[in-house]
């Protein structure tokens, strides 16, 4: 599943993403691949601060919105305000809201409508699609 770039205010050519981007980066960022459960630090990662695009650094989402939902991947309530887009993924023989970076078009992962109050959402993001940038003290 491609996503057209045409529509991004970033778009820059595939051979230019795998440069700036690790090979999991892109895998999920551009390829729409979703990280192994567990495996992301960010899953685990409680501090203060702000979880951004790590393909294009757009803040995405804060560490207010964020919450253990046991699922092994880290999720949000609530996404920061025009951050992100949605399509609809038909892909493993199901429907399902994909997120997206509504800058670079890059792959977050998908939105489910099991989360906590006061969205009842859960952003169930790919670790490898966010980098965290600390609140400064």
């Amino acid at each position: 599943m491609a996503t057209s770039q045409e529509r991004f205010e970033i778009n820059k050519p595939e051979e230019e993403w795998r440069k700036d981007l690790t090979p999991e980066q892109f895998h999920v960022l551009r390829k729409h691949g979703t990280e192994r459960a567990g495996t992301s630090p960010l899953d685990k990662q409680y501090g203060k601060g702000t979880y951004v695009c790590a393909g294009c650094g757009q803040p995405l989402f804060t560490s207010e919105t964020k919450y253990n939902s046991r699922t092994g991947w880290p999720s949000f309530y609530a996404p920061l305000e025009e951050a992100i887009g949605t399509s609809v993924d038909r892909t493993l023989f199901m429907v399902r809201t994909e997120v997206h970076c509504s800058r670079c078009g890059g792959h977050l992962g998908h939105v489910f409508d099991d989360g906590p109050a006061p969205t009842g959402k859960r952003y169930c993001m790919n670790g490898a699609a966010l980098d965290f940038k600390p609140e400064k003290s």
